[in-house]
């Protein structure tokens, strides 16, 4: 029988990136959010959102830049097909939202409430983000570039084709988290606080599993003495 010279590589699943193509805009002229409020083909331009109020809001082709969200309340809002650039706030709450087709470009941004939300083909790119809360989400083609994540809590979160690229993880915490194609091997700093044991289904490089090792070898009860 002749002996096949071919190999079958392992391979993992790249993320699919949003391709947002926004349509000429019209300038945001409202006076504060409104509660199930639809925003069609809407430009908010350095729009003081801080303390709004818009629960099941919508958003579809919008661009939101330089917008305070400072405690705003957009638990199960939709944001689909939209541009949030230089977006800065803490504790903006965004519980139970869906983010389709979605870059969110060079936001401050400190306790973000992302807990229960599901987000598909999201670009995260520049900026920082502190104390982001996806316990419970779902993410789906996300891309993480650049950024600095400090103190994430994916805890209970599904990740599916998820991309750390040339950004920062400080303290994340992947307690229970479940991973399908997630690919960590590009992560400029890789600082797990808990759920290392959780990795199955991710991919990391040589080098961080050296630095993981010590993690990898206490979750097991092995001691590594010199």
């Amino acid at each position: 029988m002749a002996r096949s010279n071919s190999r079958k590589t392992d391979t993992i699943a790249a993320a699919r990136r949003p391709e947002v193509r926004l349509p000429p805009l019209v300038p945001y002229d409202g006076e504060g959010l409104e509660p199930d409020g639809d925003y069609d083909g809407v430009r908010f331009e350095g729009t003081d959102l801080a303390d709004e109020s818009g629960p099941g809001a919508r958003f579809m082709d919008c661009a939101l830049d330089g917008c305070a969200l400072d405690r705003a309340e957009l638990i199960r809002a939709r944001f689909i097909d939209s541009v949030l650039t230089g977006v800065r706030g803490v504790g903006t709450d965004l519980a139970g939202a869906s983010l389709r087709d979605v870059e969110v470009v060079d936001a401050r941004l400190g306790g973000v409430r992302l807990h229960g939300a599901v987000l598909e083909r999201v670009l995260v790119r520049g900026g920082k983000i502190d104390y982001l809360n996806l316990r419970k989400a779902r993410l789906k083609d996300v891309v993480f570039e650049g950024c600095v994540l400090s103190e994430p809590d994916f805890g209970d979160a599904q990740l599916v084709r998820v991309e750390f690229r040339d950004c920062v993880l400080k303290r994340a915490d992947f307690s229970s988290v479940r991973m399908e194609s997630v690919d960590l091997r590009a992560v400029a700093e890789l600082d797990i606080a808990r759920g290392v044991e959780r990795l199955s289904g991710a991919v990391i490089s040589p080098a961080q599993l050296m630095e993981l090792a010590p993690a990898f070898a206490a979750q097991i009860g092995v001691r590594v003495e010199a």
